[in-house]
């Protein structure tokens, strides 16, 4: 577990200097953005994903690692939105957007371990590419608990699957970094 810990916190600290980066650039403009506009954002990349995965190619330019990079940035950008509200303007500074971030990341972190304790970390048995499935998943049951207005009459909510998403794609980025 110690191993998947570090390499969590790695991946993680990876995602969060590109979220910084990008933060510097635009600021926290995300924050117009309803949790369904999240969603669909999610929705395209993991779509990408799965097409460069069948295509073997990208005409783009763009990797296959930078778009679970984004997952797991708009994963948690969906979170804060759950719990703020969103904003008809951008509503709080940078800092304030990096705190949140840190705090659901954390939180991730924390289902992750517990998760990962009663699975027995199956996720290292899967494919990049069956990762990839999940995530594609989590998205389509996230918009149909949207399009239902967040009820559901037995399953967790969307916070849950934003939660999932982040999850799937670091342990996507971690099995990647492996495979190099």
């Amino acid at each position: 577990m110690n191993k998947t810990e570090k390499q969590f916190d790695e991946v993680i600290a990876h995602c969060r200097e590109i979220y910084i980066k990008k933060g510097s650039d635009y600021g926290p403009a995300w924050r117009i953005l309803r949790p369904e506009s999240l969603t669909d954002q999610l929705y395209i990349k993991i779509s990408r994903i799965r097409s460069l995965q069948t295509k073997g190619e990208s005409k783009v330019g763009e990797s296959i690692e930078g778009e679970f990079i984004a997952i797991v940035n708009y994963s948690a950008m969906g979170l804060v939105q759950l719990e703020k509200g969103y904003a008809d303007e951008v509503d709080m500074s940078n800092d304030e957007a990096l705190e949140l971030y840190d705090k659901y990341v954390e939180e991730s972190k924390q289902l992750m371990m517990r998760k990962n304790h009663d699975y027995g970390e199956a996720w290292r048995q899967m494919r990049v590419s069956s990762i990839a499935d999940m995530i594609y998943q989590k998205v389509y049951r996230t918009k149909q608990i949207e399009d239902n207005k967040g009820q559901t009459e037995i399953s967790e909510g969307v916070d849950a699957n934003y939660f999932d998403m982040l999850n799937y794609a670091a342990f996507a980025l971690i099995k990647m970094s492996e495979e190099k």
